[in-house]
């Protein structure tokens, strides 16, 4: 049985205040595209998972498929799996694939053994994964708050344009985003803001974590720039991850993009 678990695009990220958890409060808007990795599952005489496509660092028994697995199992005695993971979404890119898969995973066993999990359901299991897990439940564009795991739904279509992702050969470290930002309480509101035209968003929808990567790392800051002088509506990194997206008006080719960095058309 397969599912095909879609990447996200952070539209606008504001870091509003550390929380005494250890975690940081934010607001962002989520908007689901079209680059997915395919998971399968069949009957297997112990739990396994194989992952394939774009490498994985680490045991693979580690992935959070696995831990997705598990932590049904413990609740709902299910039988072992094999878990075939084919990786397309890029690691540490700020698109939310590894939440994504858990988040398929849940709905993908729900369905499949009839266990009868509301909507409501999966995603409290899923936020238990990731704090962006739980958004790919629904897999609709919200409005995510508190630690990026409350929605709210918000109207956004960008249909009628073409997204584009460059994905540059770097590793941006969660941590190292999060040491370059301070949380601040914006007095202008992202939900008014993205009901704004998208030509609009540049000077109004920012992501709080692009100083600190792009002085970090201004071979991002040099992808958003170039992205801009091809024409870009509005192009902006998407999460803590070296991964910069763009909205264009038409199809479009990069190709001097390409030379050093994958990219994805028309997502």
């Amino acid at each position: 049985m397969l599912a095909f678990a879609n990447a996200k695009i952070n539209i606008g990220l504001n870091i509003t205040e550390k929380r005494a958890d250890g975690y940081h409060n934010l607001e962002t808007v989520f908007y689901p595209v079209r680059l997915h990795d395919v998971i399968e599952i069949t009957d297997a005489e112990e739990l396994h998972c194989v992952v394939k496509g774009i490498s994985f660092a680490g045991n693979e028994m580690d992935n959070i498929c696995v831990k997705a697995f598990r932590l049904l199992q413990q609740d709902h005695n299910l039988p072992a799996q094999q878990i075939t993971l084919l990786k397309n979404i890029p690691v540490g890119a700020g698109l939310g694939g590894g939440s994504a898969d858990a988040a398929f995973l849940i709905k993908l066993l729900n369905e499949r053994f009839n266990i009868g999990l509301s909507v409501a359901e999966m995603e409290d299991y899923a936020r238990q994964l990731g704090a962006d897990c739980a958004f790919f439940v629904r897999n609709t564009p919200v409005f995510a708050f508190d630690k990026g795991d409350q929605f709210e739904d918000v109207e956004l279509d960008l249909s009628a344009y073409c997204i584009v992702l460059v994905m540059p050969p770097i590793h941006v470290s969660t941590a190292v985003a999060y040491a370059g930002v301070k949380p601040v309480k914006r007095s202008a509101d992202l939900k008014v803001n993205i009901t704004l035209p998208v030509s609009s968003w540049k000077d109004s929808v920012t992501n709080d974590f692009e100083i600190s990567v792009f002085k970090e790392f201004p071979e991002i800051g040099h992808i958003k720039n170039k992205l801009y002088e091809h024409g870009a509506v509005y192009a902006a990194m998407s999460g803590s991850g070296a991964c910069v997206f763009a909205i264009f008006e038409h199809q479009i080719s990069l190709p001097d993009l390409e030379v050093n960095n994958r990219v994805y058309y028309n997502v």
